[in-house]
């Protein structure tokens, strides 16, 4: 986690090295700021410009900001540059004498709750956390998709939720992958092998799964997506962009997954800088990884071989090869696929999803 600390007296500059020293412990890159008079130790930074400026560089650049000062100070300071809940880093303000420390913004998704937890453990201060589903100790969403590296689908119904927990309506969970730890209690767990129509009498529900349902299990369905899809592909030299996409798209599709699934584009290291394979990972955000011919060769398993791609490549199979080796020898979900140049295939990393204890 990168850290910012802004101070503005001799007291909350002193306060910030404290924390400056302790976050760093906790292995966290930590900055501390403050004004020009009080910027003699040299944990310290002296802040330049105004503390709009100073806000304005750390705000899209850092994963959490405390300011030691007053909440008003804080609240004006951001608020020109709130984007959403998504994007936003974690807020925390912290008095000069360290008495409370208050997760101000991005408590759940920004991790401004753990960390106000933390700080305020450390230096024996009362924390101060005002999200609902934390003081009632209610399953979060948004923190357990965080914990679990899962796409939240939409917002809207993840808001509808929380809401629904904190009345206490009930809630559905329908999960493809096996489970660790304790389902929390307030959440309806239902094995569709057992009991496929009780979820559809259901109003609200959350669906655990890296494929888009043709059918959703409840009437109000938030998907919850882990990216653990590895599209190996393969290609002629010079293919355009659209040409592959083409093809990895509708081979996604086929197979039930959308770009939301995607992990990673996998393919063989003569390809590391094939431009439309390049181009087509940027575009959707995802990891553009390569393997020697060696890694590829090495890989156990039944592959559809070529000899034309191994007098090529030195391989006899670039992309299922490639495939399962970026999914950790996952499950080969569509074997090679071959069109205008373009080979594809998709497979699916072993994965399962925790719940605390």
């Amino acid at each position: 986690m990168n850290v910012s600390i802004i101070s503005f007296t001799s007291a909350g500059s002193r306060l910030s090295v404290q924390i400056k020293e302790t976050l760093t412990k906790e292995g966290m890159f930590c900055e501390a700021y403050t004004n020009k008079r009080y910027a003699k130790n040299s944990l310290l930074k002296e802040r330049k410009g105004s503390l709009f400026e100073w806000t304005k560089s750390q705000f899209f650049k850092v994963d959490a900001i405390i300011y030691i000062g007053a909440t008003g100070i804080a609240v004006r300071s951001v608020a020109p540059f709130l984007v959403n809940k998504k994007n936003d880093p974690a807020v925390i303000v912290i008095d000069e004498k360290g008495t409370f420390v208050i997760s101000l913004l991005s408590g759940h998704l920004g991790g401004a709750n753990r960390l106000t937890e933390l700080i305020a453990t450390k230096i024996k201060a009362v924390p101060v956390i005002t999200t609902a589903t934390d003081i009632n100790q209610l399953f979060a969403v948004d923190v357990f998709a965080k914990k679990n590296k899962l796409l939240i689908k939409s917002f809207p119904l993840a808001k509808e939720i929380s809401a629904a927990l904190l009345d206490k309506k009930e809630v559905g969970l329908v999960c493809d992958f096996p489970v660790e730890g304790t389902v929390p209690k307030e959440l309806k767990w239902i094995q569709e092998t057992e009991n496929s129509l009780l979820s559809k009498k259901m109003e609200l529900g959350i669906c655990i799964s890296a494929r888009e349902r043709k059918e959703a299990p409840f009437q109000k369905t938030l998907y919850l997506i882990p990216p653990i899809v590895t599209l190996g592909i393969g290609c002629k030299k010079g293919t355009g962009k659209e040409v592959i996409e083409e093809l990895a798209e509708r081979s996604l599709y086929e197979c039930g997954y959308s770009w939301n699934s995607v992990e990673q584009i996998a393919s063989i290291d003569l390809k590391k800088e094939e431009e439309g394979l390049c181009q087509m990972a940027k575009e959707h955000g995802i990891l553009f990884r390569t393997f020697q011919k060696e890694m590829l060769a090495q890989l156990i398993g039944e592959f559809t071989e070529s000899d034309f791609v191994e007098q090529v490549t030195g391989v006899s199979n670039v992309c299922e090869r490639s495939a399962v080796l970026g999914s950790k020898n996952g499950r080969l979900v569509q074997k090679k696929r071959a069109e205008n140049g373009v080979t594809v295939a998709i497979a699916e990393r072993d994965w399962r999803v925790k719940f605390d204890e």
